[in-house]
């Protein structure tokens, strides 16, 4: 894996001026240094296209140019919304350019006539920072990806764990941390015999007789099989094949096994139940046969 002491050599760069001295200049500095990859222009009309194209690390940008000068590059730079970082250095021997030039979107400046170290210590400084910042903006992108990937095979995977559950079961549900239905799989209204008023979060389990004086007792269930399920849920212990009956009203037993276990945030605070639930078909009789 390369350093970013070499990423940092073999940075792209653009250098922007009219004058050949002054890019002769930073060009034999820069090749002595150890860059790799220096290009230059002295038409400053077409740095736009060029980046756009070429995507540099790092433009050294004259300020004072005729037809297009540094201020109306840096404008056009901008507009190009793909690149929230404008890698510019600005050169210039006008002191009262430098305010203007940074609020302009230039990164940093180096004044006219040239000091060579100075030179040499800013654009090193500044590579350091563009190549840091396209690492972290890339690891983003990498990490919204991962994301992206995570999140698919989460609902894939939640996609086949219903479907498991609905070929091995007779229902699946889940309750929220009041006990409300909030999803339900299968046919357990009529199996149970009880009613969902609804399943945002305020369901009532009322008889399916029909009669509403009371929709805390469920017709024909056992009751003492009923009080252990309640002190398991009450105690949020996850509960296997746990065997319950109902009696109907036509004198016919009915089996049930569920399983289900407690769901709790990421902060470990308990949020409902879920489960699945079967009907043990070979255990129908009549109540006149079980006597």
């Amino acid at each position: 894996m390369k350093t970013i002491e070499r990423d940092i050599f073999d940075a792209k760069i653009l250098i922007v001026d009219d004058q050949e001295a002054n890019i002769s200049l930073l060009e034999q500095l820069l090749a002595e240094t150890g860059y790799t990859s220096v290009t230059s222009t002295k038409s400053p009309e077409k740095v736009f296209e060029m980046h756009l194209t070429q995507r540099y690390d790092l433009i050294l940008l004259d300020l004072q140019m005729p037809v297009m000068d540094g201020f109306e590059v840096m404008k056009a730079l901008k507009a190009n919304h793909d690149d929230a970082y404008l890698p510019v250095l600005v050169l210039t021997a006008q002191p009262n350019h430098k305010l203007r030039a940074l609020q302009s979107g230039a990164k940093d400046f180096v004044s006219k006539p040239f000091d060579l170290v100075e030179v040499k210590t800013r654009i090193h400084n500044m590579l350091e920072v563009r190549l840091l910042y396209k690492r972290l903006e890339n690891y983003n992108k990498v990490l919204e990806q991962t994301v992206l990937e995570r999140t698919a095979e989460l609902r894939e995977s939640e996609a086949r764990y219903r479907s498991l559950t609905e070929l091995a079961s007779d229902w699946y549900w889940e309750q929220d941390e009041n006990m409300n239905f909030t999803k339900i799989s299968g046919p357990v209204s009529d199996m149970l015999g009880i009613h969902i008023g609804t399943l945002t979060g305020d369901a009532n389990i009322e008889e399916s007789n029909g009669d509403e004086s009371s929709n805390t007792q469920l017709t024909g269930w056992d009751e003492a099989e009923r009080r252990k399920l309640q002190a398991i849920i009450a105690a949020r212990q996850p509960f296997l094949d746990f065997v319950f009956h109902r009696n109907e009203t036509d004198g016919l037993q009915r089996r049930f096994q569920v399983s289900g276990e407690p769901m709790f945030d990421g902060n470990c605070r308990f949020v409902g139940y879920r489960g699945i639930g079967v009907e043990l078909i070979g255990a129908i009789h009549s109540k006149n046969e079980a006597n």
